[in-house]
């Protein structure tokens, strides 16, 4: 077991562990530390605990100090850069005839850098939008391709379900998601719903599919013929939050439709299954939601 901090840069969601300093940290707690970039400024989200040796990655880090009043009008005075910063990048990128999208900027602690943040379709030679950069800012800079999933994250916005995206307020690192996490949990294949604001599938598809994909291995398919204490019918629909399966008997001349729970209705293996009515995903979208 070894001691550490947890701390967050900005807004961000990942917790990283440092080295506890002399000083005692409480948790809301503004710190100066030291990372691969440089000095940063970041707030302390886990005071001084133990973690298990094969959580952490040594040797630590350790904070350097706590910030002062200073440190905090610094970061301030870079915040209130940012925007005219982005305007002029975005006038430099029209001046070089660039096609790409300036996204987000970040100037370092130090204040020896300005990192730009930027999204394309393909590679983009801006060694001459670099030079027009540096001569205006007088700064060391930075030019970073993101892809579109990151672009959210870092730009944020309101899901599908009327939340914020989970990428920009809870989700540390994205989560690897794919199509049989929507078919496990019987949602309707269209790239609509089940895509987020980047187009891509929606990671929250991934929090419940443990349970989904357990359930699904104890209920019948949609389509498929069972038996029931009522008679054999054949699945209509399947809630995997009750373990409930409705089926469609029919007897004689009459047609009925009941509810049974999960245990009491037997999959036939012979015989051929209905074919269960599922929107198609054509190759092209389900490319779309996965790159």
């Amino acid at each position: 077991m070894e001691k550490i901090v947890g701390v967050k840069f900005k807004n961000g969601c990942k917790v990283y562990y440092f080295a506890p300093g002399k000083d005692t940290y409480e948790r809301g707690t503004d710190v100066i530390v030291e990372t691969a970039r440089g000095m940063e400024y970041a707030t302390v989200v886990l005071p001084e605990t133990e973690v298990a040796d094969d959580k952490i990655v040594s040797p630590l880090k350790p904070i350097v100090r706590i910030a002062t009043e200073k440190d905090r009008e610094t970061v301030k005075r870079n915040e209130e850069r940012k925007e005219g910063a982005m305007k002029l990048a975005r006038e430099k990128v029209e001046k070089c005839g660039l096609v790409m999208k300036i996204i987000d900027c970040e100037f370092a602690f130090d204040g020896s850098k300005v990192t730009f943040y930027f999204s394309a379709d393909g590679r983009v030679d801006f060694r001459e939008l670099v030079k027009e950069l540096s001569s205006a800012f007088r700064l060391r800079i930075e030019l970073r391709q993101i892809g579109i999933r990151d672009e959210i994250k870092l730009v944020g916005g309101i899901a599908p379900c009327g939340r914020e995206c989970c990428c920009s307020t809870c989700m540390p690192d994205f989560r690897k998601v794919s199509i049989k996490m929507a078919k496990n949990q019987g949602l309707s294949l269209n790239p609509g719903k089940i895509s987020g604001l980047c187009g891509r599938l929606m990671c929250c598809l991934s929090y419940e599919n443990d349970y989904y994909a357990e359930a699904c291995k104890k209920v019948p398919k949609v389509g498929s013929e069972v038996d029931t204490p009522e008679g054999r019918g054949h699945v209509v629909s399947v809630n995997m939050l009750k373990m409930e399966v409705k089926v469609k008997i029919e007897q004689k001349d009459a047609v009925t439709y009941r509810d049974f729970p999960a245990e009491q209705v037997k999959f036939r293996r012979g015989g051929a299954p209905v074919k269960a009515e599922e929107e198609e995903i054509s190759e092209e979208e389900l490319k779309n939601l996965l790159d």
